[in-house]
């Protein structure tokens, strides 16, 4: 009940004089994400709504890194404030996420797919690593496509635990530490991080490779993994992560992700990675599989073949309501008359042994057990024509 009201009292807000809250659409660890529109119903936004009171708010400092990354791929911030008791980001409405995505199509891309979202993604985490900011949480949830008239564009998201790599005064490189807990998602967290070790920009790009070998392949030898505590299912994670050898990750699949993800763990702490050469490493396998980048994903051919067996279902039902209805109407014809025919035939009956001084009054003789059969068959028959009836008026 608490929960109803709650979620009744944020349906009312009006944020920054411009927003009204329309319906939930995800949440988060920070709280809730909502789909929004403008009080004058011409643009819809996504809001982040976060308790002022949670233990870790996130919310402050990630329109703050939203709005300093402002770039070709991230999302734009409208609006950040308090309303009642919630921090509150309002951004750019954006459409799935690359995980609800493969859900979606079966969880199994094809290469060309793959390598579609490669050269984005990568270029997404380029661009983040470009304004000095490491994202530390790559995972297909924080990958989303966009809205409208940008459907085939990648954005990236979620940067609540980002950090700057560099001092924003001296442009030195962070220091290499160790002893550092685990920070983002585990399943694609890279070898470093689970050894404790202070992330760098290596580490981005080791996650986005095992992200496309998730694409590809529809799970990784680490996922399922049982354990009675978190901290003994992360040690497990690592330890197959790291007792798995790359050309056994990669095998059966083009010789360019094992390069990928060879290159990702022999980068130092503080190299710069060659993007252009990560890109170039896909768009030239895309070209030698496919004729040109069209854009085309899984997904929309997925959707066709929806609506194409959604379609199908609806002409076999109709087909079989058509059915239906030719053989109740022939079942009408049939029965009617032969029910009726034999009321008739009871009615004579009952009149020739009322003038001949039969007792109906006796309990169930057998004539009143005969009409009770008869009344009884007749009733569906009626039914039956009425419900004809009933549809040809529709």
């Amino acid at each position: 009940m608490a929960a109803s009201d709650a979620a009744s009292r944020k349906a009312e807000f009006i944020i920054a004089d411009k927003y009204r809250l329309v319906r939930k659409i995800g949440s988060g660890s920070f709280g809730d994400i909502y789909y929004a529109k403008s009080i004058s119903g011409d643009e819809e936004v996504a809001v982040k709504m976060e308790n002022i009171r949670a233990k870790h708010p996130q919310l402050l400092y990630e329109s703050k890194v939203c709005k300093l990354l402002k770039a070709h791929g991230i999302p734009e911030v409208k609006w950040f404030g308090t309303v009642n008791d919630y921090n509150v980001l309002v951004m750019q409405l954006l459409g799935p996420s690359l995980e609800d995505l493969f859900n979606y199509s079966h969880r199994q891309f094809t290469l060309k797919t793959v390598l579609h979202l490669a050269d984005q993604m990568i270029q997404r985490v380029e661009t983040v690593h470009n304004k000095g900011f490491i994202h530390r949480d790559i995972k297909p949830d924080n990958f989303l496509m966009g809205s409208g008239n940008e459907t085939s564009k990648v954005f990236i998201i979620d940067f609540g635990l980002s950090k700057k790599f560099r001092d924003s005064r001296t442009r030195g490189h962070i220091p290499f530490r160790t002893d550092k807990s685990l920070t983002g998602t585990a399943r694609y967290a890279s070898i470093n991080a689970h050894k404790g070790h202070e992330q760098s920009r290596r580490d981005d790009l080791e996650s986005l490779g095992f992200i496309l070998m998730y694409f590809l392949k529809g799970t990784l030898p680490w996922q399922g993994l049982k354990a009675t505590t978190k901290k003994q299912k992360y040690e497990k994670i690592k330890d197959v992560k790291i007792g798995t050898k790359i050309e056994d990750l990669c095998k059966g699949f083009p010789h360019e992700f094992a390069d990928y993800l060879i290159y990702c763990r022999n980068l130092e702490f503080e190299e710069t990675p060659n993007y252009s050469y990560l890109r170039k490493l896909f768009r030239q396998l895309y070209r030698r599989n496919f004729n040109y980048y069209d854009y085309e994903f899984d997904w929309k051919n997925v959707q066709l073949l929806k609506e194409r067996e959604l379609a199908n279902a609806e002409s076999a039902y109709e087909n079989g309501e058509r059915e239906m209805q030719k053989r109740r109407e022939t079942n009408t014809t049939k029965e009617r008359p032969r029910a009726n025919d034999e009321l008739q035939a009871y009615g004579r009956e009952k009149s020739f042994a009322t003038t001949r001084g039969a007792d109906f009054k006796s309990d169930r003789s057998p004539l009143e057990r005969k009409r009770e059969k008869l009344e009884a068959r007749a009733a569906p028959v009626e039914k039956t024509t009425a419900n004809v009836r009933r549809s040809r008026r529709r």
